[in-house]
């Protein structure tokens, strides 16, 4: 039996990682992947250039806040998996606006759309951003959402949407927060491959405050495993946290890129902190693993040195993604 899967965001770096994860030897056979990509700057087409020729791929240019466009693709959908949306928390400090409308409009009329046609599971990839900040121990999916970041408000306030309209319309939703990603194809704004970049053309890396702040790392490989976990095996209106199991402190992961890069911490330079920065971050993945059998296959220590060999390898992809005047002093 044939399945259609529209994947917005297709084209960014979880997106494509998915997608080439579906189509892959190890995906799903008789999936049908549609691909809703708007190409906006971390929307890169060479992500997908592995599956461009597959059967069983297609692919649509537009923005999921067209909503004449929407329908005409979710129509004939079965399924759909939402990863589209703006994500990087600096921009959204210096302008909330495009946030706003991609990640909460944008959602909106992909629920109105999904709705009419019928596609469910709606699978909507979120963060663990959307809890906030915690001291001691880690989040539950059952935590109140306290969100810091004008980009971690629009994708709570996305969730919220998604899942009212499991309780308002009976559609079939599933919600995912996964903890910081990494791995090969990210957009070189994030910290893992801005640093991994820098630091191999002999350039200082910028440290937020005094690098004390949390965050637990999850492989994108790892998480795109949690992804179709829920899709396929899920329950409606249920929330599963994707976390990674290994948390370090920022100063600790600039160590390990600085061992990692052949630097040392003379290459390292403080900056001021960022407004409203979270302070520690860690879910509790109790949930995804009892329920559906799911763990976080790669290490650390193992994902960093494949991560680092790729960037090394695959510099005709990323320096043309580089801003200009992006280097610190």
């Amino acid at each position: 039996m044939t399945t259609h899967l529209l994947v917005t965001g297709g084209a960014g770096f979880i997106g494509s990682h998915y997608v080439r994860h579906l189509l892959g030897p190890e995906g799903p056979p008789g999936l049908v992947v549609t691909v809703l990509d708007a190409l906006s700057y971390a929307g890169n087409p060479a992500n997908l250039a592995t599956v461009r020729d597959h059967p069983r791929y297609r692919f649509v240019h537009g923005d999921i806040c067209d909503a004449a466009l929407v329908d005409r693709v979710m129509a004939g959908q079965d399924q759909v998996v939402h990863l589209a949306a703006e994500s990087h928390v600096d921009r959204s400090l210096i302008d909330a606006s495009a946030f706003v409308r991609t990640n909460v409009h944008g959602t909106q009329t992909l629920l109105d759309a999904a709705r009419r046609h019928d596609a469910a599971p709606f699978v909507q990839v979120s963060t663990d951003e959307v809890y906030g900040s915690i001291e001691h121990g880690s989040w539950t999916e059952d935590e109140p959402l306290r969100p810091n970041s004008p980009y971690s408000a629009s994708k709570a306030s996305a969730d919220l949407l998604v899942l009212a309209h499991h309780v308002s319309h009976g559609l079939d939703v599933r919600v995912t927060r996964c903890s910081n990603n990494y791995g090969p194809h990210q957009f070189p704004e994030k910290l893992v491959p801005r640093f991994i970049t820098l630091l191999m053309d002999g350039h200082r890396v910028p440290l937020y405050g005094d690098g004390l702040h949390v965050r637990e790392w999850l492989h994108v490989d790892d998480h795109v495993r949690g992804i179709e976990a829920v899709r396929t095996r899920g329950r409606a209106g249920r929330v599963y946290n994707i976390g990674g199991g290994t948390t370090l402190s920022n100063r600790e992961l600039v160590g390990l890129l600085l061992e990692a890069c052949g630097a040392d911490w003379s290459s390292v330079v403080h900056v001021e902190d960022r407004k409203g920065h979270d302070r520690r971050y860690s879910v509790d993945s109790t949930r995804i693993r009892r329920e559906l059998g799911f763990a976080p296959a790669t290490g650390l220590a193992e994902g960093l040195a494949a991560t680092v060999a790729w960037y090394r390898a695959n510099r005709s992809w990323w320096e043309p993604l580089l801003p200009a005047g992006s280097l610190p002093a």
